[in-house]
């Protein structure tokens, strides 16, 4: 199990501390944390992909998501159906981070004003998809009225699976860090498509792989300091080893394909950190369909987060996505 309760992050003890108010998404977490002390019955509470907590003995997962018409989808180009499916899958994916299974979900959503019966039957049609695809069972929900874009929202419970959650407070110097797929280029698509890492969770656990684990939502120059940080450790990347998304040449934008296999988001692989593979556990993953790509490495705490590129060792930008600072990155696709 990881620590119960917070860590506060730099910009939340600065704010603490009476000084300037943090600057980004994970800073105003960290300064709210401390109002939520975790109680008797948290296993795992803020700071990882889902929270456990225990009700008669018995552990649960619980997760909840957001996605807004102009943020993370654009309705008009991709539709009602595939927003809804994006709604359900985004949640079911930190699920997946904690190497949680998927039982039920509650959804609600924000009707723009106006909103005509047939897109709100496609809204449906895609929860009815997301639901099958994952099992996780769609059981009710709320719907209001605004003048606003289309605000979806799920609320997801899981139980642990057969070998029991993993969290992010688990990577240790001397680990590799490790990604089920290519990143990169989300925005052409994918975004909207791609199918939560369940079943690689699921197998990677009942190879005890896994030490620490998170999905990549906001892009792993901006998750992979959150990991770090929460295990007390540094990290460094390869930029070289980065497997890139075909999905990138497509996007012809003259920036560096590791690049955005860095900072494009939205990828929703898993990321974990790992001891190095034996050649017996090579061999299971291969059997059971299950990629790892090898990123980088688990470093010291003091040396902080960095990258390796052309031979120089620099601290990584972080250059995904964060809803409080803009950035030409992010999931703002159709």
């Amino acid at each position: 199990m990881s620590p119960r309760g917070p860590d506060p992050d730099a910009s939340g003890r600065e704010a603490a501390g009476g000084g300037e108010p943090p600057r980004d998404e994970d800073g105003w977490i960290g300064a709210i944390a401390r109002r939520f002390p975790p109680g008797p019955r948290v296993r795992v509470g803020l700071g990882h992909d889902a929270a456990v907590v225990a009700f008669d003995g018995r552990d649960v997962v619980l997760k909840t998501d957001t996605v807004i018409d102009g943020v993370d989808f654009r309705l008009a180009a991709c539709g009602a159906r595939a927003a809804a499916r994006k709604a359900l899958a985004v949640t079911v994916s930190d699920l997946a981070a904690m190497a949680a299974l998927p039982r039920a979900c509650v959804v609600s959503a924000v009707l723009p004003r106006g909103i005509d019966f047939a897109t709100f039957d496609a809204l449906a049609a895609g929860f009815e998809d997301g639901a099958r695809e994952t099992d996780c069972e769609v059981v009710g929900g709320d719907t209001s009225v605004a003048d606003a874009p289309l605000v979806l929202t799920v609320a997801a419970i899981g139980e642990p699976g057969p070998h029991g959650v993993v969290t992010r407070a688990g990577a240790r110097p001397g680990m590799d860090l490790s990604v089920t797929g290519p990143l990169g280029g989300s925005i052409l698509g994918r975004h909207l498509t791609f199918a939560p890492r369940v079943r690689e969770a699921q197998v990677l656990a009942a190879l005890g792989v896994p030490a620490a684990m998170m999905d990549l939502s906001d892009g792993l120059s901006t998750d992979l300091p959150r990991l770090a940080a929460r295990s007390g450790v540094g990290a460094e990347v390869d930029a070289e080893a980065l497997p890139v998304h075909p999905d990138v040449a497509r996007l012809a934008d003259g920036v560096a394909p590791w690049r955005h296999a860095l900072d494009d988001g939205e990828d929703f692989e898993l990321l974990l950190a790992h001891a190095p593979l034996s050649a017996a556990t090579r061999a299971a993953l291969a059997a059971a369909d299950v990629t790892l790509h090898r990123v980088g490495r688990v470093t010291a705490a003091a040396g902080g987060v960095t990258l390796r590129e052309g031979g120089r060792t620099v601290p990584l930008r972080r250059g995904g996505f964060d809803h409080l600072r803009s950035h030409p990155a992010g999931p703002t696709g159709g």
